[in-house]
């Protein structure tokens, strides 16, 4: 049966300074027709951020090229069950330096180029983000590995090459900030998600806080489905005390922030205590722009939701979850008929994640309940991370409005993981309502469905405090990407939409009222037909 968080506040959240914070930014940053339209924000092009971040005078690790490809589809990939259950006895889980370059790659690389003309260069990277800005980068702390020495590296995408920023083994800094955390302890190596705030707030301002989770999200639901193909565990954490990740790897707290921590593989050989605090890093960046703007809500909510001592996480962990039974559907169902396994895409992980793109334009044309029930089925079967326990449990409620799919009656759904099963709310074409929804996008209004993701925050930040903002909209974003590589492993396409918050929630009232919107994908036909991936 699926689980839900049930509340058990550890700190009365009203009188807690981070939850005001997470729900102030919530509401401020809020799209509705009268916000978008009086906002007098316009893009200066002469100031587009560059899209990565670029050392200078430092030397360059290649990573290997010739990337192997796995034999694990793309759908096995993604629906892979808890990583760590029932390796108690089994050998340790070391990467080796191919290994760690496919994991960069297919999270956040670049995985095609283009040129047009003499100077224009489009990159197309691993995984879908907001704008095309790609503000995430991926940091990697290990000990010594079989071909690569400890230290502290940075991946640079644009030349597919890490860069020492630290020598020796930087490991007991994260430990520490995890407060111990086991998973921390015995990973011989643990990435970090990070945002540069400007390369996005460039476009979206403030609300570009939201798009750190949303754009992270994506990348490491690619990462965690390549770790899931070598059969390497992988566990999501979002616990950790923000300051000393933020130092280890030299962020500007002011202009950079620390998102996610990810340790990888496992060794029963547990990684000893911090022995010394370590000297600042200065390192020159080359700069993104020719200046760039302050948002200081943006800071300010990231500031109120991090944490500054061991005690905080220490809480944070006690106040872990448990799972409460979904409420009972009272509408008719529509039980899913996932595809046969016989008849899926065994195209891999590493060649779907190739191919997918996001969608421009969809035709009005219709998907079988068949693929949108293997999307929904296989997208949703958990994530391993610290703030969902057990494996499976979930912060995410799963709205649809379903335009065109063959055998499902148009309107408006809720997903019951538990019954496996869609209940029709309202029945009726929403073409129109959804394209007002997706903030007028024809996209919303051409898919063949959409699907929203709503958390209970009032519920989620009693539990939590103001971390569950972060955490809310991260496990939405996972599932979502999950979701991207099931749409092109089966042949059609997908895109992220923004949307008016408000009037998601009312339109899906009374059964969605109080909650909030996370997410919003959209599934249908391309304009442009995807190649079919071979079977």
């Amino acid at each position: 049966m699926s689980q839900q968080l049930t509340t058990k506040p550890f700190e009365p959240a009203a009188e807690r300074p981070d939850v005001k914070a997470a729900w102030d930014y919530h509401d401020s940053t809020k799209h509705s027709y009268w916000s978008v339209r009086s906002n007098p924000h316009s893009l200066d092009f002469s100031n587009k951020p560059l899209p990565f971040k670029i050392y200078r005078d430092l030397p360059s690790l290649a990573l290997p090229e010739a990337v192997e490809s796995s034999t694990v589809p793309a759908l096995r990939a993604i629906a892979a069950g808890d990583p760590f259950e029932g390796r108690a006895g089994r050998m340790d889980a070391i990467p080796d330096l191919a290994l760690l370059a496919r994991l960069l790659r297919f999270a956040a690389g670049i995985t095609k180029r283009r040129t047009y003309g003499e100077k224009l260069e489009i990159f197309f990277r691993a995984a879908a983000c907001t704008g095309a800005l790609y503000h995430i980068d991926l940091y990697a702390v290990c000990g010594d590995l079989p071909d690569l020495a400890a230290g502290v590296y940075h991946y640079g995408p644009h030349d597919n090459t890490l860069r020492l920023l630290r020598r020796g083994d930087c490991r007991p800094q994260l430990v520490e900030a995890t407060a111990g955390e086991d998973y921390a302890s015995q990973a011989p190596v643990i990435l970090i998600a990070a945002s540069t705030f400007w390369r996005n707030s460039w476009k979206y301002q403030a609300r570009a806080w939201r798009h750190c989770f949303w754009d992270s999200g994506t990348i490491l639901a690619n990462l965690l489905a390549i770790a899931a193909a070598e059969d390497f565990p992988a566990r999501l954490l979002v616990g950790f005390q923000d300051d000393l990740v933020n130092h280890l790897v030299g962020l500007d707290e002011q202009r950079e922030a620390a998102l996610a921590l990810i340790p990888l593989g496992f060794s029963q050989a547990v990684t000893p205590k911090a022995r010394h605090r370590l000297e600042p890093l200065e390192l020159q960046t080359e700069p993104l722009s020719q200046h760039e703007v302050d948002y200081p809500d943006l800071r300010a909510v990231h500031a109120a939701t991090s944490f500054r001592g061991v005690g905080e996480v220490e809480a944070w962990r006690a106040a872990r979850g448990t799972p409460s039974a979904e409420p009972e559907p009272d509408g008719m169902l529509y039980h899913l008929r996932p595809l046969h396994a016989a008849t899926l895409s065994q195209a891999p992980i590493e060649e779907v994640i190739v191919r997918r793109g996001s969608s421009r334009r969809f035709r009005p044309d219709s998907l079988t309940f068949g693929q949108l029930s293997t999307v929904l089925q296989l997208a949703t079967q958990g994530i391993a991370a610290d703030f969902l326990h057990p494996f499976g449990a979930t912060l995410s409620s799963i709205y649809l409005i379903v335009h065109a799919i063959e055998g499902v009656r148009p309107g408006s759904y809720s997903y019951h993981r538990g019954q496996q099963s869609l209940e029709l709310l309202k029945q009726g074409t929403f073409r129109a309502e959804a394209g007002r929804l997706g903030l007028e996008q024809a996209l919303a209004a051409d898919a063949s469905v959409n699907i929203y993701f709503l958390a209970d925050l009032k519920e989620v930040l009693a539990h939590w405090g103001g971390r569950g903002y972060r955490a809310a909209q991260l496990e939405a974003a996972v599932m979502a990407g999950k979701m991207y590589v099931a749409a092109y492993a089966q042949g059609f396409g997908a895109t992220g939409l923004t949307f008016y918050d408000d009037e998601v929630t009312a339109f899906f009232s009374p059964h969605a009222s109080g909650k909030s919107v996370m997410f919003l994908l959209a599934l249908g036909v391309p304009d442009r037909l995807i190649r079919t991936l071979r079977r």
